[in-house]
């Protein structure tokens, strides 16, 4: 398999990582979060056992990790100094070594103190191995360095897009009552591997109940009714980089009237949608949705974010990046190249595509239909427009 970037990709991050480095007055850069790990080297890997990479601001990195997993990172990096160490071994010891051997004992490391990787316990070991070395703090730079994807990157989101698109129209042709949430996800993690994604991760899979609660219920084997609505969000990966879609399929006959609901949602969604330029400001771009869907009834209230960092994905604690988010209290502005996973739902019913910032506006990389989905189409009432009175769907 062909490295996804080029040496030259991978110097214009390493001129970043320095730009910043500089700016905090750091020597060296400990990069311990899984993302930056992969977007800085080529390679990530769990942290079984600590492991880190060491940016200078002259010459090339290295990595110190499990020797275990010392030829797969040899494989995936750029560079080739690649220290492995015995699971006998401890792993901050080793890289006290490594910084004592290259001259940087008595420096100033820099490192950003948010990373889940960076914890307290890092931080005193190497401090009582190296008490000449002095931390610097490059606050939220794990998440940040990362913000505007390249065309390289956005490639490979668009990739996992086109699964998520394949995957739910697999979903939908088998939507018929009997279908369990759990059977659903077994069709998305059969279609996960069979066209490309990393893993067979779905996403939750659950019954469409309530406005929002629903889109992290648990799911389950209970076989879904005729009228019922199957929630279904998919996350592939390709190399790491994931795109996310969220749809409502129905179950059935569409007893409730729920269709026209759907229009009015997707509606709204697509003017916040146009609405993502360069330079506009987050929460400005969040209240085009958050604010009419109350508005119009369709919640009583809509608390939760519109959308929020897509991109890279680490084996990390987190499932989802919200170092940028939509929400009122959001000042921070949008770049052209940022990628966002953008989402609105009410009565049971979810819509999210995976959206990349453009001079004209927000353009979706998935291209599902933006409706309620059936396998039969032809049941949905899609002509009467939702009542925008303030009743809501029971």
């Amino acid at each position: 398999m062909s490295p996804p970037f080029t040496r030259e990709e991978f110097a214009g991050r390493v001129a970043k990582a320095r730009a910043a480095m500089a700016a905090a007055g750091a020597d060296v850069l400990l990069v311990d979060h899984a993302e930056l790990l992969a977007w800085l080297t080529g390679y990530t890997v769990s942290e079984t056992m600590y492991r880190a990479a060491f940016l200078p601001q002259d010459g090339e990195p290295w990595f110190v990790l499990r020797e275990l997993d010392a030829g797969p990172c040899r494989a995936a990096c750029w560079f080739s100094d690649i220290v492995g160490y015995a699971d006998a071994d401890e792993p901050h010891a080793v890289m006290a070594a490594e910084l004592h051997r290259r001259g940087l004992a008595a420096g100033r490391i820099g490192a950003d103190h948010g990373s889940y990787g960076f914890t307290a316990a890092t931080r005193d070991r190497l401090a009582a191995l190296l008490p000449q070395l002095r931390f610097v703090d490059l606050p939220a730079a794990s998440d940040l360095l990362r913000a505007v994807k390249s065309p390289a990157e956005i490639a490979l989101i668009a990739q996992a897009a086109q699964i998520a698109d394949t995957t739910m129209s697999a979903i939908v042709a088998q939507a018929r009552p009997g279908l369990s949430p759990r059977a659903a996800a077994a069709i998305a993690a059969a279609s996960f591997l069979r066209n490309g994604a990393d893993t067979g991760e779905t996403g939750p899979i659950v019954p469409g109940v309530g406005d929002h609660e629903f889109l992290h219920g648990v799911m389950t084997a209970q076989p879904l009714g005729d009228g019922d609505i199957l929630h279904v969000e998919l996350i592939p990966k390709v190399r790491n980089y994931g795109a996310r879609l969220m749809r409502p399929v129905l179950i059935g006959e569409d007893r409730r009237g729920l269709a026209p609901l759907a229009g009015c949602l997707v509606a709204l969604q697509d003017r916040q949608l146009a609405a993502m330029k360069p330079g506009a400001i987050a929460r400005d771009v969040d209240a085009i949705l958050r604010e009419a869907v109350v508005a119009e009834g369709l919640r009583p209230a809509y608390d939760n974010v519109t959308g929020y960092t897509l991109g890279l994905y680490g084996r990390t604690p987190r499932p989802s990046d919200f170092s940028r988010v939509f929400l009122p209290n959001a000042r921070w502005r949008l770049e052209k190249g940022m990628v966002f996973h953008m989402y609105v739902s009410a009565g049971g019913l979810g819509f999210s595509e995976s959206v990349v910032v453009d001079a004209e506006g927000g353009r979706r990389l998935t291209n599902a239909p933006r409706a309620l989905l059936s396998a039969d189409p032809g049941e949905l009432a899609t002509g009467r427009p939702w009542p925008a009175s303030g009743s809501r769907p029971a």
